[in-house]
């Protein structure tokens, strides 16, 4: 597959697991400076990674929820907590992701990550509630 159609599908993926406005705004936010980057994340990570046999995509936002609660990521971590209710994710699942994080990735990162589900999952209902 070329780097063209690898690019494509990647973004067909990052907009089903992202959200189009998200997508729309990270598009919009490309320079010269990252242009490079952002096409390598989306051919790579959004095709290459998202789109490989193997996995759910369920399976796959557990996992980069668990690594963003690990590495402290919080921006990319709140923006997964989104991501993972559209591939199938419960506020159950997320909390049981969280309760097992606090074991392996800290206690003090796990009730951190709390507080950010938390503010996510208050913004997504704010906004199902506007319609």
């Amino acid at each position: 597959m070329d780097d063209k159609t690898r690019y494509e599908n990647g973004l067909k993926t990052r907009r089903a697991v992202l959200g189009d406005a998200h997508v729309d705004r990270a598009t919009a936010g490309i320079t010269d400076f990252n242009r490079d980057f952002q096409a390598f994340i989306t051919r790579t990570a959004w095709n290459d990674i998202w789109n490989r046999p193997g996995l759910s995509r369920r399976e796959r936002s557990l996992i980069v929820l668990s690594i963003t609660v690990a590495l402290g990521a919080w921006g990319e971590f709140r923006l997964h907590v989104r991501a993972a209710f559209n591939n199938g994710l419960t506020q159950e699942d997320i909390k049981e992701l969280l309760i097992q994080a606090a074991v392996y990735a800290g206690v003090p990162a796990a009730n951190h990550a709390f507080k950010e589900a938390a503010s996510v999952i208050a913004e997504i209902e704010a906004e199902k509630a506007k319609g």
